[in-house]
C-alpha cells in the first residue's frame, strides 16, 4: 500500500513548488528584459561608446536606466576626483530607447500573469503569493548584473595616475531594479489574472 501524503503535506508541497517556480521565472523576466533591451538598443549603443566598452555592458547600463536607475561614473586624475550619475535614455533621442522604460513593466507583468494561469489562482492571496516570489530570482540577476556591468579603465599621463569607472548604482539597482519592479509588476499581472479570471 502507497502512503498518501496529508493536505498539509499537499499544500507545503505546492507551495513550495510556487516559490520556486516564481523565482525562477524571476530569473527568465530578467533574461528577456535584457534581451529585448539588447535588440532595441544595441545600434546606439555602438554609436555611442564605440569599441570602447562591450555591446552587453552599454546595453546592460541602458537595461538599469530602464528601472530608473541612475549610471553613476567615477574619476580620478593625480589627487582629484568626483563622481556623478548619468541617464543614457534620458539623454537619448531615438524613440526605441524611450521604448525601455516600458519592457521591464510588460515583462513582469506578463510572467506574474503567466503563473497565475499556470498555477489556476482564483483569488488576489493567490495572487500575492504566487507573483511576489519572482522577486527573489529577479533580484539576483539584478544585483549580480549591476556588479558585472562596471567598466574601468586606468592610465598614467606624463607620471600623474588616472583611473575612472562607470557602473549601475548598487543599491537603487538592487532595492529599485531588483526588488520593487518585481514585487509590484509581477504580482500585479497575477493579481489581474486573478481578478479577470473569476468573473
Amino acid at each position: 500500500m502507497t502512503p498518501q501524503l496529508s493536505t498539509a503535506t499537499d499544500g507545503a508541497v505546492s507551495r513550495g513548488s510556487s516559490v520556486a517556480a516564481s523565482a525562477g521565472l524571476g530569473v527568465l523576466a530578467a533574461a528577456i528584459g535584457y534581451l529585448v533591451s539588447y535588440v532595441l538598443i544595441v545600434d546606439e549603443v555602438r554609436d555611442a561608446f564605440g569599441g570602447d566598452v562591450a555591446d552587453w555592458k552599454g546595453v546592460a547600463w541602458y537595461f538599469y536606466n530602464a528601472h530608473l536607475v541612475d549610471i553613476e561614473t567615477t574619476g580620478s586624475f593625480g589627487g582629484f576626483g568626483g563622481s556623478s550619475t548619468v541617464d543614457f535614455i534620458a539623454e537619448s533621442s531615438a524613440t526605441s530607447a524611450t521604448l525601455l522604460y516600458v519592457v521591464p513593466p510588460l515583462v513582469l507583468l506578463g510572467m506574474g500573469a503567466m503563473l497565475a494561469r499556470q498555477w489556476n489562482v482564483a483569488d488576489i492571496g493567490e495572487a500575492v503569493t504566487v507573483g511576489a516570489p519572482v522577486t527573489i530570482g529577479y533580484a539576483v540577476v539584478v544585483g549580480l548584473g549591476a556588479l558585472v556591468a562596471e567598466s574601468s579603465a586606468e592610465g598614467s599621463f606624463f607620471g600623474i595616475e588616472a583611473s575612472g569607472s562607470v557602473a549601475p548604482e548598487l543599491l537603487p539597482a538592487i532595492v529599485l531594479g531588483g526588488i520593487l519592479y518585481p514585487l509590484v509588476f509581477a504580482t500585479a499581472g497575477a493579481v489581474l489574472v486573478a481578478v479577470f479570471g473569476s468573473r
